[in-house]
């Protein structure tokens, strides 16, 4: 069976607006949510990511109303996530119309949320969202949008949220966040190879050779970018093309 791979480009999100920045931080303004989501969905994206990421660091609820148009734009599967912290407001998400739900902080301090989140949706609904920093010789997974460490191992984190009802993983690399110098192969391939659940490699895209090195190499299922996306530096119809050229499985819209 052949599975083909996913491209997935991410709104992150604080307040109305898209923005985007390096390791987390120096944020600057990249559009309208909506806006963007009806371009990436008529250009060929497999899904969409809208991540609210200052939700848990300002303690606020995620930004209902932005998930809301964003999803009347779509076609496509929409997950969402930011400040989710109980079954209510994971309710909330559904109920705006995403498909799946991630979360990350709130996993962390409470893991019993993604059992809670499995038995009302299903694991194929229920994303755990990993920020993993390097340590030297392992990776740590990081919360509050990559500012606080953990001190949990991110291999241990990902095999113990799989059991308890993570249906997918979002693995993003700290270190690699918006350097455009391509995902970080190591930490995904030895996720990927932890667990048995789909794995989106995040954290480093910039040319079309990162995503194909990351599928390859890293074990990927999904590759998901934002700035090189919203700035234009690289198209999905000719990112696939690429892709496809190489033999890698792709799909296109029909």
């Amino acid at each position: 069976m052949t599975l083909a791979r996913r491209i997935i480009p991410c709104l992150d999100t604080d307040g109305e607006r898209v923005v985007k920045g390096v390791n987390f931080t120096r944020l600057r303004d990249a559009g309208d949510p909506a806006e963007l989501a009806a371009r990436y969905n008529a250009e060929g994206a497999d899904e969409l990511v809208v991540l609210d990421i200052a939700a848990s660091r300002d303690r606020r609820p995620t930004f209902v109303e932005t998930i809301r148009r964003t999803a009347a734009e779509l076609s496509i599967p929409l997950t969402a996530g930011g400040g989710i912290r109980n079954l209510a407001d994971a309710c909330a998400v559904i109920d705006a119309g995403a498909d799946k739900v991630t979360v990350n902080t709130a996993a962390v301090l409470r893991p019993q949320i993604l059992a809670e989140l499995a038995g009302e949706f299903g694991s194929q609904a229920v994303v755990l969202a990993i920020d993993a920093k390097s340590t030297g010789s392992d990776w740590q997974v990081m919360t509050r949008g990559g500012r606080d460490a953990t001190g949990l191992n991110a291999l241990d984190w990902a095999q113990r949220a799989v059991q308890l009802g993570a249906g997918e993983i979002l693995l993003t690399s700290v270190d690699r966040d918006g350097t455009q110098s391509g995902f970080d192969v190591p930490l995904t391939a030895a996720i990927s190879r932890a667990v048995h659940v789909p794995v989106i490699a995040s954290g480093g895209a910039k040319l079309p050779a990162h995503f194909a090195e990351i599928f390859d190499q890293g074990l990927a299922d999904a590759a998901l970018a934002a700035s090189i996306f919203h700035d234009g530096v690289q198209s999905l119809r000719g990112l696939k093309q690429y892709l496809s050229e190489r033999g890698i499985p792709v799909r296109w819209p029909c």
